[in-house]
């Protein structure tokens, strides 16, 4: 399948996957982001704060084979991996049953990682790092395109936190605003009786992943060691390891945007690549200018939160605009065109409005105006 094609399917997966989630959009973006750079997610936040459901919905919407499991300090490597095949075993050989467990995953998602044990985390790191299952006589290929973890915080014992440094991207999350409750209970309300319908296969992934890795660098490298030698003249240090994989953020999401050549505007997961909530703060300031160009409409919430810039913003609500805009007319959609407009005013200053919101805006208006015009039939 052609790269357009597979990156409108793509795309249109994570509209299913995002409807019926609140304040969660980011965790869906950077999954797929990660998934094309071939990387692992790490979710840091409170419990009951939808980790889970998101990583499920974006499934559902690609349509992988899907594992997931809640770790605790008694957890069994074989609740993870697999139980011993006992016909085997009668044989002599050991090997481990791996039918429907993590080494089949194509999507995985573990939540209270840094529960398990030593023996999971080291038998894990295996398969997220060289995505290769090895125990026993039983050595197999992992199709894992991605696993996301979670936990409630970053570990600060130095074994554990070296593991958690194994995930390239770190997303902190908290509690739904207070402004955002009603949308929360709406929204939490529709989402329990509508999974996400299934729009495309998760091949499409591998295809995608195969455009970012040829993706042609040589712009965006001394962007990017500018940016660096900034975090790192203000205390922010980052491995080199971590320094180089960043490329493949930087490349995913180009190759998501549609570009295919990384420029300025796909600086913005360097952000992620960050470990601490601490210093993902302080590298958003010091970085304000270096990521003020960056955008991306297929991931327009991602980029919004780490670059806080226009054009990333304009993105977002012009993606909202256009969703809000194809769904039925009634009373509930009325307030939030009314909201959105708000937004998108609240946002940019009359002659600061991009040209597509431009228009947008204008759609809402007209919108509104249809709406107030049949109630008055």
């Amino acid at each position: 399948m052609e790269v357009s094609n597979a990156l409108s399917a793509v795309r249109q997966a994570v509209k299913e996957a995002t409807q019926g989630l609140v304040e969660r959009e980011t965790i869906v973006d950077l999954i797929l982001l990660s998934a094309v750079a071939r990387e692992h997610l790490l979710i840091i936040g409170p419990p009951g704060t939808a980790k889970s459901a998101a990583v499920r919905r974006i499934s559902q919407a690609l349509g992988g084979k899907y594992f997931e499991y809640l770790l605790g300090r008694f957890t069994e490597p074989s609740e993870i991996f697999g139980p011993v095949d006992i016909r085997k075993l009668s044989e002599g050989v050991v090997e481990t049953a791996t039918d429907g467990m993590l080494p089949e995953a194509e999507i995985a998602f573990l939540d209270e990682v840094f529960l398990g044990s030593t023996a999971i985390l080291n038998t894990l790191l295996g398969v997220l790092n060289e995505r290769r299952f090895k125990r026993g006589h039983t050595q197999i290929d992992c199709p894992l395109r991605i696993c996301v973890a979670a936990s409630n915080h970053l570990p600060e014992d130095e074994t554990l936190a070296a593991f958690a440094d194994r995930f390239l991207v770190h997303c902190f999350v908290e509690p739904v605003a207070d402004a955002q409750l009603e949308e929360l209970l709406r929204q939490g309300w529709w989402a329990a009786t509508h999974p996400p319908v299934k729009s495309c296969e998760i091949k499409l992934l591998d295809t995608l992943a195969e455009q970012a890795r040829q993706a042609d660098m040589s712009l965006v490298q001394p962007l990017l060691a500018k940016c660096v030698r900034q975090l790192r003249k203000e205390g922010i240090q980052l491995s080199d390891r971590r320094v180089v994989k960043a490329q493949g953020l930087i490349s995913a999401a180009a190759t998501l945007a549609g570009r295919s050549q990384p420029t300025e505007a796909d600086l913005w997961p360097l952000l992620y690549a960050v470990p601490t909530r601490e210093n993902q703060e302080s590298a958003r300031e010091i970085l304000s200018d270096a990521l003020r160009h960056c955008e991306n409409d297929a991931l327009s919430a991602a980029a919004e939160a780490a670059a806080n810039s226009p054009a990333a913003r304009a993105a977002r609500l012009a993606e909202k605009a256009e969703a809000l805009l194809q769904e039925e007319a009634s009373h509930e959609r009325r307030s939030r065109l009314e909201a959105l407009g708000r937004e998108i005013d609240a946002g940019f200053a009359p002659d600061a409005l991009p040209e597509r919101l431009t228009d947008l805006r204008q759609r809402l208006q007209d919108a509104l105006t249809q709406h107030e015009a049949s109630q008055g039939e």
